[in-house]
């Protein structure tokens, strides 16, 4: 960029408190914002480099005298000019920038290690440079995903497109408090990898039935293709969800029966060994194959060689019968993989009237097959027509993860999320993680997040949890987590090229996780009562007392 075409802010002062920082002054007040995108221009051999850079803290050094603006009836304008101030921006600031790097096309953002000599220019770096260096992708690219707008530019100046093919490949998480938009968030990522230009396969874990919203993509112009294409929306309410039996293991089963003893345990343990054993081809047992194993396994000889089962096995056999009535666990009806999945559609579990423990198992048998499928698919052990062939990678979503995978207790989930979280990716089964306590989500988890989706977090234990879980958003940024509003957030790791600040975008389809309107609902319900209880008043008739006899004489 020429020298007469940039926007200067500010002068270089010097080196930073490290190799990576330099100041630079400056009395604008109103382009220089903690984020915004600043930079300066070094030669390197015949070429000049444009050296971009984050502002990262901002202090005044220099300003009117306080006696000034504590007396009202001073004019902070004429005083300004009697001593020499430039009004209305008497002010100095001393601003700290972080430096990014100058860009690559294909190499993305290389630092040089090359300082601002003092006195060097800093410029604000321009919106069309920035589309082009914030974003891996464009939007409408295929493998884009348009989310927003850089939060520090006017209107959609730049817009914020993301890399599809990191964040599903190298895992997200969205973390955010209460009431910050992270469902709405993730309704839009969602909608924007069902486009025409992504078509993505998305599995949703819903724990409270907020999703069921995404129905409103069918018919949408927003999500035609030229082609023809239209997205597919399957939901599927508690009663929809069958897990088969044989799908479970010993640790699902232990999860569902509750105080079991040692003892008991290890006769459960011992009868799933036996299954084992038993099991030829595409066996598939059900609770009634698990009370004989369990039997066969608490079975032992009395003085006489007779066999004679124990006192464990009635009570299991009891526990196990109750596992047999559940909703969602049977004999022959299952969820394969064949059946959540398929390129252009995404399938919604709404699990909302589903007890904890269930949905602990439910998530980890589907996440555990799922995995298998594309594994065995992979590696060719799967063939067409198989109900666990998965012929294309897949991207799942896990609203509430903090308890599927909480960081100090143990959890049915935690174990298989860990294994998809880390070898994942070489299969193409992709995870999102979406929690309003990253406090309380397990660090090793959390970790495994390449990108990472950051909005306002007021609690001190789950901003402290960020500085070691998220590595790429830069401490600068952590900062401003209880300063964001909702629907701002910071956009960090592999799906762009460098952290932003970004203001989500309108959703195209309703948000179905809107906080009730409790006074809205008071009045509605008082008005409507009162309306039936003065109908009943009106229709009620007055009837005359009957008349008392006594001693023949009528009394009214």
């Amino acid at each position: 960029m020429t020298a007469d075409m940039l926007q200067v802010v500010g002068t270089v002062k010097g080196p930073g408190e490290n190799g990576n920082e330099y100041l630079f002054i400056t009395a604008d007040n109103r382009e220089v914002k903690i984020g915004e995108f600043v930079a300066y221009q070094v030669q390197q051999g015949d070429e000049t480099l444009d050296i971009l850079g984050k502002i990262a803290d901002r202090r005044l050094i220099d300003h009117l005298p306080d006696r000034i603006f504590a007396d009202t009836a001073i004019s902070p304008e004429a005083i300004a000019a009697l001593v020499g101030f430039a009004y209305p921006d008497p002010e100095i600031y001393e601003v700290t920038v972080t430096v990014i790097g100058y860009f690559h096309p294909a190499l993305g953002f290389i630092n040089p290690r090359l300082t601002p000599d003092p006195g060097a220019k800093v410029y604000r770096v321009d919106d069309a440079t920035l589309v082009q260096v914030v974003n891996k992708r464009q939007p409408g690219e295929i493998g884009g995903a348009h989310v927003g707008s850089l939060l520090l530019r006017p209107g959609e100046a730049v817009p914020v497109a993301l890399d599809v093919k990191e964040l599903v490949s190298t895992h997200m998480a969205i973390l955010a408090g209460t009431g910050s938009g992270k469902s709405y968030t993730a309704g839009v990522l969602i909608e924007e990898l069902l486009r025409p230009n992504n078509r993505a396969a998305v599995l949703v874990f819903d724990p409270h039935g907020e999703y069921g919203t995404l129905g409103d993509m069918r018919g949408h112009p927003a999500f035609q293709g030229d082609d023809g294409y239209a997205p597919q929306v399957k939901v599927l309410k508690p009663e929809d969800i069958r897990i088969r039996m044989s799908s479970l293991d010993y640790y699902d089963v232990m999860t569902l029966l509750p105080n079991m003893s040692d003892r008991q345990q290890a006769i459960l343990s011992k009868a799933f060994k036996i299954l084992k054993r038993h099991r030829h081809g595409d066996y598939r047992w059900d609770v009634e194959d698990l009370i004989r194993a369990v039997n066969e396994a608490d079975t032992s000889e009395d003085e006489d060689g007779n066999p004679k089962i124990g006192s464990s096995a009635p009570a299991i056999e009891w526990k196990l019968e109750k596992l047999a009535s559940s909703d969602y666990f049977h004999q022959a009806e299952h969820l394969a993989p064949k059946d959540l999945f398929e390129p252009g559609q995404v399938t919604v579990l709404q699990m909302n009237e589903i007890s904890q423990e269930e949905q602990q198992v439910i998530c980890a048998a589907v996440l555990r097959q799922s995995y298998q499928a594309r594994m065995g698919t992979e590696k060719q052990n799967i063939s067409d027509g198989d109900e666990n062939y998965l012929p294309y990678p897949v991207f799942i979503l896990l609203e509430e993860s903090h308890r599927f995978a909480p960081a100090h207790e143990p959890a049915r989930c935690k174990q298989v999320l860990r294994t998809i979280l880390s070898e994942g990716r070489k299969f193409g089964m992709g995870v999102g993680l979406i929690t309003q306590r990253p406090g309380k989500l397990d660090s090793d988890v959390l970790s495994q997040c390449m990108s990472q989706f950051l909005m306002r977090i007021v609690n001190p234990v789950d901003q402290e949890s960020l500085k070691y879980g998220v590595e790429a958003a830069g401490r600068d940024l952590l900062k401003e987590l209880p300063a964001l509003t909702k629907g701002q957030v910071i956009i960090s790791g592999a799906c762009v090229n460098t952290p932003v600040l970004c203001q989500v975008r309108k959703r195209l389809t309703q948000h179905g996780g809107e906080t009730m309107d409790a006074p809205q609902d008071w009045q509605r319900y008082f008005q409507q009562h009162h309306a039936r209880k003065r109908k009943i008043e009106k229709s009620t008739v007055a009837r005359p007392r009957p008349a008392e006899t006594v001693g023949g004489i009528s009394i009214e």
